[in-house]
Protein backbone atom coordinates (compact mmCIF):
# COMPACT_ATOMS: atom_id res chain seq x y z
CA UNK A 1 0.00 0.00 0.00
CA UNK A 2 1.34 3.79 -0.76
CA UNK A 3 1.29 5.63 2.32
CA UNK A 4 0.77 8.97 0.38
CA UNK A 5 -2.87 8.06 0.16
CA UNK A 6 -2.62 7.49 3.87
CA UNK A 7 -4.35 10.56 6.57
CA UNK A 8 -5.33 10.13 10.19
CA UNK A 9 -7.85 12.11 11.78
CA UNK A 10 -7.46 13.99 15.37
CA UNK A 11 -9.79 15.74 17.65
CA UNK A 12 -8.64 18.82 19.06
CA UNK A 13 -7.80 18.09 22.66
CA UNK A 14 -10.00 20.64 25.58
CA UNK A 15 -6.81 19.72 28.49
CA UNK A 16 -3.18 20.12 29.32
CA UNK A 17 -3.21 16.61 30.04
CA UNK A 18 -5.33 15.50 26.48
CA UNK A 19 -2.65 17.61 24.66
CA UNK A 20 0.27 15.97 25.82
CA UNK A 21 -1.26 12.51 25.57
CA UNK A 22 -1.90 13.71 21.45
CA UNK A 23 1.87 14.58 21.11
CA UNK A 24 2.62 11.20 22.46
CA UNK A 25 -0.08 9.59 20.14
CA UNK A 26 0.78 12.22 17.12
CA UNK A 27 4.57 10.66 17.61
CA UNK A 28 3.76 7.29 17.22
CA UNK A 29 1.48 7.99 14.25
CA UNK A 30 4.13 10.08 12.46
CA UNK A 31 6.72 7.05 12.43
CA UNK A 32 3.47 5.58 9.49
CA UNK A 33 4.48 8.87 7.21
CA UNK A 34 0.61 9.78 6.71
CA UNK A 35 0.08 11.65 3.84
CA UNK A 36 -1.38 14.31 6.38
CA UNK A 37 -3.07 14.95 9.88
CA UNK A 38 -6.56 16.29 10.11
CA UNK A 39 -7.95 17.93 13.05
CA UNK A 40 -12.02 18.22 13.61
CA UNK A 41 -13.52 21.65 14.60
CA UNK A 42 -16.19 21.83 17.36
CA UNK A 43 -20.05 23.08 16.60
CA UNK A 44 -20.57 26.48 16.79
CA UNK A 45 -16.72 27.14 17.04
CA UNK A 46 -16.51 26.06 20.70
CA UNK A 47 -13.21 24.35 19.29
CA UNK A 48 -11.90 26.76 16.57
CA UNK A 49 -8.89 27.62 18.93
CA UNK A 50 -7.72 24.28 19.73
CA UNK A 51 -8.29 23.51 16.04
CA UNK A 52 -6.07 26.28 15.39
CA UNK A 53 -3.56 25.57 17.97
CA UNK A 54 -3.00 21.60 17.25
CA UNK A 55 -2.78 22.19 13.43
CA UNK A 56 0.32 24.70 13.88
CA UNK A 57 1.72 22.63 15.67
CA UNK A 58 1.68 19.40 13.16
CA UNK A 59 2.97 22.21 11.00
CA UNK A 60 6.03 23.08 13.41
CA UNK A 61 6.37 19.36 13.07
CA UNK A 62 6.95 19.05 9.89
CA UNK A 63 3.52 17.17 8.76
CA UNK A 64 0.94 18.76 6.00
CA UNK A 65 -2.14 19.37 8.12
CA UNK A 66 -5.93 19.55 7.21
CA UNK A 67 -8.14 21.90 9.76
CA UNK A 68 -12.19 21.16 9.58
CA UNK A 69 -13.75 23.64 8.37
CA UNK A 70 -17.24 24.32 9.54
CA UNK A 71 -20.40 26.27 7.95
CA UNK A 72 -21.82 26.05 11.74
CA UNK A 73 -22.29 29.77 13.29
CA UNK A 74 -20.21 31.25 10.45
CA UNK A 75 -20.20 34.42 8.94
CA UNK A 76 -18.27 35.28 5.88
CA UNK A 77 -16.11 37.83 7.62
CA UNK A 78 -15.07 34.87 10.11
CA UNK A 79 -14.54 32.54 7.50
CA UNK A 80 -12.02 34.73 6.14
CA UNK A 81 -10.28 35.49 9.23
CA UNK A 82 -9.45 31.74 9.52
CA UNK A 83 -8.29 31.28 5.44
CA UNK A 84 -6.22 34.53 6.16
CA UNK A 85 -4.78 32.80 9.38
CA UNK A 86 -4.25 29.68 7.80
CA UNK A 87 -2.63 30.91 4.81
CA UNK A 88 -0.28 32.72 6.97
CA UNK A 89 0.21 29.58 8.90
CA UNK A 90 1.38 27.92 5.06
CA UNK A 91 -1.37 25.53 6.06
CA UNK A 92 -2.51 24.32 2.55
CA UNK A 93 -5.12 21.63 3.31
CA UNK A 94 -8.55 22.24 4.48
CA UNK A 95 -11.90 19.99 5.01
CA UNK A 96 -15.06 21.34 4.48
CA UNK A 97 -18.01 20.87 5.93
CA UNK A 98 -21.39 21.47 6.81
CA UNK A 99 -20.94 20.23 10.52
CA UNK A 100 -23.34 19.67 13.23
CA UNK A 101 -25.45 21.51 14.21
CA UNK A 102 -26.18 21.26 18.01
CA UNK A 103 -29.44 20.70 19.34
CA UNK A 104 -32.42 23.11 19.06
CA UNK A 105 -29.75 25.54 16.78
CA UNK A 106 -31.24 26.12 13.75
CA UNK A 107 -29.10 26.70 10.76
CA UNK A 108 -26.90 29.54 12.23
CA UNK A 109 -24.19 31.56 10.07
CA UNK A 110 -24.36 32.62 6.25
CA UNK A 111 -23.43 29.36 4.94
CA UNK A 112 -26.22 26.55 4.93
CA UNK A 113 -24.36 23.80 2.89
CA UNK A 114 -20.58 22.85 2.32
CA UNK A 115 -20.58 23.90 -1.08
CA UNK A 116 -21.69 27.23 -0.55
CA UNK A 117 -18.42 27.34 1.96
CA UNK A 118 -16.29 25.58 -0.67
CA UNK A 119 -17.26 28.19 -3.46
CA UNK A 120 -16.10 30.98 -1.10
CA UNK A 121 -13.20 29.54 -0.01
CA UNK A 122 -12.12 29.45 -3.37
CA UNK A 123 -13.38 32.91 -4.53
CA UNK A 124 -11.35 33.94 -1.22
CA UNK A 125 -8.17 32.18 -1.48
CA UNK A 126 -8.13 30.38 -5.60
CA UNK A 127 -5.96 27.54 -5.45
CA UNK A 128 -4.16 27.67 -2.19
CA UNK A 129 -5.95 25.36 -0.35
CA UNK A 130 -6.62 21.73 -1.32
CA UNK A 131 -10.04 21.03 -0.52
CA UNK A 132 -11.81 17.63 1.04
CA UNK A 133 -15.58 17.15 1.34
CA UNK A 134 -17.43 14.62 2.57
CA UNK A 135 -19.45 11.99 1.42
CA UNK A 136 -21.86 9.11 2.78
CA UNK A 137 -21.67 5.97 1.56
CA UNK A 138 -24.33 4.99 3.16
CA UNK A 139 -26.42 8.22 3.35
CA UNK A 140 -26.17 11.62 5.25
CA UNK A 141 -28.42 10.78 8.73
CA UNK A 142 -30.70 13.36 7.38
CA UNK A 143 -30.77 12.94 3.57
CA UNK A 144 -33.84 12.99 1.99
CA UNK A 145 -33.03 10.17 0.04
CA UNK A 146 -29.84 8.45 -1.54
CA UNK A 147 -30.64 10.26 -4.79
CA UNK A 148 -30.50 13.70 -3.04
CA UNK A 149 -27.68 12.87 -1.02
CA UNK A 150 -25.52 12.07 -3.86
CA UNK A 151 -27.17 15.62 -5.66
CA UNK A 152 -25.44 17.16 -2.41
CA UNK A 153 -22.30 15.61 -2.97
CA UNK A 154 -21.99 16.47 -6.43
CA UNK A 155 -22.49 20.25 -5.90
CA UNK A 156 -19.77 20.38 -3.62
CA UNK A 157 -17.20 18.64 -6.09
CA UNK A 158 -18.46 21.25 -9.00
CA UNK A 159 -18.09 24.14 -6.02
CA UNK A 160 -14.74 23.75 -6.46
CA UNK A 161 -13.51 20.37 -4.18
CA UNK A 162 -10.57 18.18 -4.71
CA UNK A 163 -11.36 14.88 -3.13
CA UNK A 164 -13.52 14.04 -0.75
CA UNK A 165 -13.34 11.55 2.59
CA UNK A 166 -16.42 9.53 3.29
CA UNK A 167 -18.21 8.50 6.82
CA UNK A 168 -17.19 5.40 7.98
CA UNK A 169 -18.45 1.95 7.26
CA UNK A 170 -18.42 -1.48 7.43
CA UNK A 171 -19.70 -2.59 4.39
CA UNK A 172 -17.28 -2.56 1.43
CA UNK A 173 -20.28 -2.54 -1.04
CA UNK A 174 -21.78 0.42 -0.15
CA UNK A 175 -18.73 2.38 -0.47
CA UNK A 176 -17.74 0.95 -4.01
CA UNK A 177 -22.01 1.65 -5.14
CA UNK A 178 -21.17 4.83 -4.08
CA UNK A 179 -18.07 5.74 -6.21
CA UNK A 180 -19.88 4.47 -9.10
CA UNK A 181 -22.96 6.58 -8.87
CA UNK A 182 -20.69 9.61 -7.89
CA UNK A 183 -19.08 8.61 -10.89
CA UNK A 184 -21.83 8.16 -12.90
CA UNK A 185 -22.83 11.71 -12.05
CA UNK A 186 -19.89 13.39 -13.54
CA UNK A 187 -17.75 13.41 -10.37
CA UNK A 188 -14.02 11.99 -10.88
CA UNK A 189 -12.16 13.52 -7.77
CA UNK A 190 -10.41 11.03 -5.13
CA UNK A 191 -13.09 9.59 -2.62
CA UNK A 192 -11.02 8.54 0.07
CA UNK A 193 -12.50 5.64 2.69
CA UNK A 194 -12.88 6.29 6.07
CA UNK A 195 -12.27 4.13 8.45
CA UNK A 196 -13.25 3.51 11.81
CA UNK A 197 -10.71 0.87 13.87
CA UNK A 198 -13.35 -1.37 16.08
CA UNK A 199 -11.43 -1.21 20.38
CA UNK A 200 -14.47 -0.64 22.13
CA UNK A 201 -18.26 -2.05 21.59
CA UNK A 202 -20.45 0.41 22.86
CA UNK A 203 -18.56 3.63 21.71
CA UNK A 204 -19.11 2.48 17.99
CA UNK A 205 -22.55 1.33 18.79
CA UNK A 206 -23.45 4.92 20.06
CA UNK A 207 -21.31 6.76 17.48
CA UNK A 208 -22.93 4.79 14.62
CA UNK A 209 -26.43 5.43 15.75
CA UNK A 210 -25.39 9.24 15.92
CA UNK A 211 -23.59 9.61 12.01
CA UNK A 212 -26.10 6.98 10.32
CA UNK A 213 -23.11 4.21 10.14
CA UNK A 214 -24.75 0.42 9.83
CA UNK A 215 -22.90 -2.06 12.01
CA UNK A 216 -23.85 -5.29 9.92
CA UNK A 217 -25.95 -7.76 11.90
CA UNK A 218 -23.04 -10.54 12.11
CA UNK A 219 -20.44 -7.97 13.57
CA UNK A 220 -22.92 -6.80 16.02
CA UNK A 221 -23.96 -9.88 17.36
CA UNK A 222 -20.17 -10.85 17.29
CA UNK A 223 -19.05 -8.17 19.23
CA UNK A 224 -21.98 -8.12 21.87
CA UNK A 225 -21.18 -12.06 22.68
CA UNK A 226 -17.77 -10.97 23.87
CA UNK A 227 -19.30 -8.86 26.79
CA UNK A 228 -16.37 -6.82 28.61
CA UNK A 229 -13.67 -9.18 26.42
CA UNK A 230 -12.09 -6.00 25.81
CA UNK A 231 -9.08 -8.13 24.18
CA UNK A 232 -11.10 -10.59 22.16
CA UNK A 233 -12.95 -7.32 21.26
CA UNK A 234 -10.21 -5.94 19.74
CA UNK A 235 -8.90 -8.61 17.83
CA UNK A 236 -12.39 -9.00 16.20
CA UNK A 237 -12.11 -5.28 15.41
CA UNK A 238 -8.71 -5.60 13.99
CA UNK A 239 -9.30 -8.57 11.70
CA UNK A 240 -12.86 -7.50 10.16
CA UNK A 241 -11.74 -3.66 9.88
CA UNK A 242 -8.12 -5.07 7.72
CA UNK A 243 -9.80 -7.20 5.60
CA UNK A 244 -12.15 -4.64 4.16
CA UNK A 245 -9.05 -2.10 4.04
CA UNK A 246 -7.93 -4.65 1.95
CA UNK A 247 -10.64 -5.31 -0.15
CA UNK A 248 -11.09 -1.66 -0.52
CA UNK A 249 -7.46 -0.87 -1.59
CA UNK A 250 -7.67 -3.78 -4.11
CA UNK A 251 -11.14 -2.78 -5.32
CA UNK A 252 -9.41 1.16 -6.30
CA UNK A 253 -9.98 3.58 -3.46
CA UNK A 254 -7.49 5.79 -3.75
CA UNK A 255 -6.86 6.06 -0.11
CA UNK A 256 -7.76 5.30 3.83
CA UNK A 257 -8.76 7.79 6.37
CA UNK A 258 -8.36 6.71 9.85
CA UNK A 259 -10.67 8.11 12.56
CA UNK A 260 -7.82 7.75 15.15
CA UNK A 261 -10.25 8.90 18.22
CA UNK A 262 -6.88 10.30 19.05
CA UNK A 263 -5.62 6.81 19.62
CA UNK A 264 -2.66 5.11 18.17
CA UNK A 265 -2.82 1.78 18.97
CA UNK A 266 -5.37 0.27 16.78
CA UNK A 267 -4.30 2.29 12.92
CA UNK A 268 -0.92 1.66 13.60
CA UNK A 269 -2.19 -2.45 13.72
CA UNK A 270 -4.33 -2.06 11.13
CA UNK A 271 -1.36 0.05 8.84
CA UNK A 272 0.92 -2.78 9.80
CA UNK A 273 -0.95 -5.58 8.53
CA UNK A 274 -1.29 -2.99 5.44
CA UNK A 275 2.37 -3.56 4.35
Amino acid sequence: MNPHNFSIEFFPPKTEEGTEKLRVTRSKLAELNPKYFSVTFGAGGTTQQGTLDTVVEIRKEGFDAAPHLSCVGGTRDSIRQILKTYKEQDIHRLVALRGDLPSGYGMGGEFRYANELVEFIRAETGDWFHIEVAAYPEMHPQAKSPQDDLQNFVRKVKAGANAAITQYFYNADAYFQFVENAQKAGVNVPIVAGIMPITNSSQLMRFSEMCGAEIPRWVRLKLASYGDDSASIKAFGLDVVTQMCERLLAGGAPGLHFYSLNQAAATTAIWNRLV
